[in-house]
């Protein structure tokens, strides 16, 4: 999967605005690329609904099933995948915990943390060693940094790491039977955890808790939020670590200070989402642009092409900070659903690149 996300960049097919794929199990989705019908989508969730976001790519098998069954595991509509009336109320809860002013706290914490594992990687390629930006760097920080904000299990970072790539895996990608097997256990073993947690956690648990009708309603946002919350930053973070190693102007810029490391931070978003796709279901029959689309219909939505629409950017393909439109992508959502971390990715992106930039060596 890494391999395919690394290479989204180099793609030179040309897409239509609208068209019908089908997946690896055969079942059709309409695909929509263009930035201004990506949006219309997002921002309208009376036609275009949310209530497949979360559908899992793979379909769960009843062996599977069995097995999340066996742990407690349910999840309710709660935030990403929630078009109720019950979603603003949940929303403006997380949405507070998350606040920018609260996220800005952590910046100098989080600088001193990136410096010093920065600072030892520095060392180690001084002495001809490679190292690993993500496991050594990127990995854990969007984890720890959430940790601060937000009461969570108490819990080693390596197992709620596991947790998180094995929800990712079991729901959003095409993985084979004992595969699912273990990636259900693994999940609902973890979903037990935040279900006792659940019961009397403290911070945004306790706050999730004051205005949900159920359990399953607190575990449910907690169960998205520490997928949504850390898992998708730290691919972001790979990612544009990736993408910076192949553009020494960039490196060159940051080092002078002539680039700007916010407008890194932004065209990076524009070209490697941290989420590569999203995913709508048509409410009612209606049409997208100038495709027919029938009630029921999945829609997905290609957050990553949208940002190299030429109509938004003069240089769609180049990574090129400040660009005129390059901060118009849609990395984050749009309307009701749109990325309530977002300020949060950004503050931990825009320390990584500061702090990271010394360790390139500029091609010559």
């Amino acid at each position: 999967m890494a391999g395919v996300l690394f290479r989204t960049w180099e793609t030179t097919r040309e897409w239509p605005d609208v068209a019908t794929v089908a997946d690896h199990v055969g079942v059709e989705h309409l695909v929509v690329t263009r930035h201004a019908l990506v949006r219309q989508v997002l921002a309208d969730q009376e036609t275009f609904r949310p209530d497949n976001a979360l559908d899992a790519l793979t379909p769960i098998p009843v062996a599977a099933l069995r097995i999340l069954t066996s742990h407690g595991f349910r999840l309710p509509p709660t935030l990403a995948n929630n078009g109720h009336p019950s979603h603003p109320a949940i929303r403006a809860t997380v949405a507070e915990a998350l606040h920018p002013r609260r996220v800005e706290e952590q910046r100098a914490w989080l600088t001193g943390v990136v410096r010093e594992r920065v600072g030892r990687l520095a060392g180690d390629l001084e002495r001809g060693l490679s190292v690993d930006l993500y496991a050594e760097l990127a990995a854990d920080l969007p984890l720890l940094v959430l940790a601060r904000l937000v009461a969570l299990p108490d819990a080693e970072a390596a197992v709620v790491k596991e947790f998180t790539r094995a929800a990712l895996e079991l729901f959003w990608a095409p993985v084979a039977l004992d595969r699912q097997l273990a990636l259900a256990e693994i999940v609902g073993r973890f979903h037990a955890v935040l279900r006792e947690f659940a019961k009397d956690g403290p911070g945004l648990t306790a706050d999730l808790r004051a205005g949900a009708d159920s359990l399953d309603v607190v575990v449910g946002a907690l169960f998205f939020l520490l997928v949504a919350g850390q898992e998708t930053t730290s691919q972001f973070l790979t990612l544009l670590l990736h993408r910076l190693a192949g553009e020494p102007a960039v490196l060159d810029g940051l080092r002078d200070g002539s680039v700007a490391v916010d407008d890194v931070v932004e065209e990076g978003l524009r070209l490697v989402p941290p989420i590569v796709t999203w995913r709508r279901v048509a409410a009612r029959d209606t049409v997208l642009g100038d495709t027919p689309v029938a009630r029921g219909t999945s829609i997905v939505l290609w957050l990553a092409q949208a940002g190299r629409d030429g109509s938004i950017v003069p240089d769609p393909d180049e990574f090129r900070p400040g660009q005129r439109g390059s901060r118009r992508h849609l990395a984050f959502g749009a309307g009701a659903h749109r990325c309530v971390g977002a300020q949060l990715s950004r503050m931990e992106a825009a320390v990584v690149v500061a702090e990271t930039t010394p360790c390139y060596e500029t091609p010559r």
